[in-house]
């Protein structure tokens, strides 16, 4: 007899001790079988959980005959009878109580041997999960990472529904308007010579349907970004787009609060407080070294340019002659970081760039406090009133920074980040939620001699900065946030400019002219000519809240499937090569590659 899979009454984890004497159907995957001679026991796993299955040849001789040809994945198909596992329960399972006794079974799919094993037992390397993965995404936590990135979608949804936004679907094949990561272009094969780009946002589209009148929009979208890959990087992603029309930035951040309070309760059963706290850039710089800290933990920059500037240590003075500063971190316990430790961070400074890292340690001397170990004996004379002024105590090590206010800031966070780490002072199970505000509108980009923005271009001024584009752009704040979870970015939106006449100064502000500008943002600039309300919106890096609240190390984690570091997918071999008719289809011809 045929068992009939497609009746299923129970799944793998939903069976308890008030089931027993229920005849049940069950399908899944063999996760182990043990032959103990008389008995075979198999545990049946399906995404819910796992089911001990006893296979008797005294109750069913057929189906303990079948029981003893089954192997680890092989797919099968039960009826049995649910039964007490008497004193032989196993606390560690949901379904640990019971077991079922089989009367028939039918083996719906064998497996060949496997790369590596789905249980357990499993062992194996990022590239092969990822040439296997539908392998990889059937192990149970697996299950668990994506029914999480579910539930965050649904949180999403809801929140947004309830909310009355409305989702709109917008184009995957659109304009290239190069202004950040390279865009992926797709040919035309009806307009030869012509190209299509992916996305990387909707951003323009988005402002189009509030001048268009719908008032609120939101959308779970796929985004397109042809750039270098790390662990926080993929060529296609997803993102939650998110606009609203007659709001200020307070309403945004307002409304954005309320759907991660939303995104945690339905992900991980967590209250989340709000309002969040809020940041200017220039504070979070200052202190933190970087516009996104982390501060689930203290060690704050420090400037002690003023107090060095008493020393004779020629590496202070060099950095503050040159219009630099010196900035210190205090390592409270750092006695115990050995000059192995130490010497390796300095590596670390020079190998992304820095000069070094000069180091002190705080020592109970004769008379008082003093300096030992690195640059003790330049700046000896200052130890008491250093100390003083930082906070620092006997058993702390202090690490020094000297240099432009830029590369201060960015040697110092990386130094804060890594001992941090090494002292094990990031508390686990904490999550710091900040907004960051008050950017600068635009940025001087030494190397194109231009200004560029911090966000895009189409992020407004301040209402008060505004007589400032021209005299003094530097000066002028944005409308602008971002939102930052334990030292991450996580969102970043803006208030839109919504007039024609500032955005096109902007535009001439960035050294966009009046004619790269119509060629690029025509429907834009044309769009804002038709009564434009004011408008803002914020953008989610949906992979990466699915990343983060997943505790996972890489993006690649939470994306079913995902590209390497080299843009390669593993399991079907994409990119790949093309028919010669596809390329003469499109107009196309392959370059030679050049000789190294």
């Amino acid at each position: 007899m045929t068992v009939k899979y497609n009746q299923r009454t129970h799944k793998c984890g939903d069976l308890r001790a008030a089931d027993v004497g229920q005849t049940v159907i069950m399908t899944g995957w063999v996760n182990s079988f043990r032959d103990h001679g008389g008995m075979t026991f198999i545990d049946l796993r399906d995404h819910t959980g796992l089911t001990q299955l006893r296979f008797n040849p005294d109750h069913a001789v057929e189906a303990h005959l079948v029981a003893r040809k089954l192997r680890n994945e092989y797919v099968v198909a039960i009826v049995g009878r649910v039964v007490s596992r008497g004193e032989w329960v196993n606390p560690k399972l949901p379904t640990g109580e019971i077991e079922v006794e089989v009367d028939e079974v039918d083996i719906l799919s064998e497996c060949d041997p496997l790369p590596f094993q789905v249980n357990d037992d499993f062992d194996a390397s990022e590239e092969l999960c990822l040439r296997y993965r539908f392998l990889h995404l059937r192990r149970p936590e697996m299950q668990k990472t994506f029914r999480l990135r579910h539930r965050i979608g649904q949180a999403i949804r809801e929140y947004f529904n309830h909310h009355d936004f409305v989702e709109v679907e917008t184009p995957f094949l659109t304009k290239s308007t190069p202004e950040g990561a390279r865009d992926y272009l797709v040919p035309s094969r009806v307009r030869p010579g012509n190209f299509y780009a992916l996305p990387q946002s909707p951003q323009i589209f988005k402002q189009l349907l509030m001048i268009a009148g719908y008032d609120r929009y939101a959308q779970l979208v796929r985004c397109f970004r042809d750039e270098d890959l790390r662990a926080d990087r993929q060529p296609e992603f997803t993102q939650l787009d998110m606009e609203m029309a007659f709001v200020q930035a307070d309403d945004v951040m307002t409304m954005v609060e309320g759907c991660v309070k939303k995104i945690f309760k339905e992900g991980l059963g967590i209250d989340i407080p709000t309002p969040f706290p809020r940041m200017c850039e220039e504070e979070a710089t200052r202190r933190f070294g970087i516009d996104r800290p982390d501060l689930r933990f203290g060690m704050e920059l420090q400037d002690v340019t003023e107090t060095v500037t008493a020393s004779d240590f020629r590496v202070f003075k060099g950095a503050i002659d040159a219009g630099g500063v010196v900035k210190c971190l205090v390592a409270k316990g750092g006695d115990q970081l050995t000059r192995k430790i130490t010497d390796g961070l300095t590596e670390e400074i020079k190998g992304i760039g820095g000069s070094g890292l000069p180091i002190a340690k705080v020592i109970q001397g004769e008379s008082g406090l003093e300096f030992s170990t690195g640059i003790a004996k330049f700046i000896q004379p200052l130890c008491t009133q250093l100390c003083n002024e930082i906070g620092a105590v006997v058993g702390d090590t202090i690490f020094f920074m000297p240099g432009t206010y830029a590369d201060v800031s960015k040697y110092l966070h990386y130094t804060r980040t890594r001992l941090a780490n090494i002292l094990k002072l990031i508390p686990k199970d904490v999550w710091n939620l900040l907004w960051v505000v008050d950017f600068p509108l635009v940025v001087w980009d030494d190397e194109e001699k231009r200004w560029t923005s911090t966000h895009h271009p189409f992020t407004a001024p301040r209402d008060e900065d505004l007589h400032l584009l021209e005299t003094d752009p530097g000066k002028v704040l944005a409308k602008a946030y971002d939102l930052v979870l334990n030292g991450t970015e996580m969102a970043g939106g803006s208030i839109r400019i919504h007039q024609k006449s500032v955005q096109s100064k902007v535009f001439e502000l960035l050294g966009i002219g009046e004619e790269e500008a119509n060629e690029k943002f025509e429907f834009l600039l044309d769009a804002l000519r038709f009564g434009a309300p004011p408008h803002g919106g914020i953008a989610f890096g949906f992979d990466r809240w699915a990343m983060m609240l997943n505790k996972s190390d890489s993006l690649r984690e939470v994306i079913a499937f995902p590209k390497t570091q080299r843009a390669v997918c593993p399991l079907t071999n994409a990119p790949g090569t093309v028919a010669k008719q596809q390329l003469d289809d499109l107009f196309i011809a392959i370059k030679p590659l050049p000789k190294k």
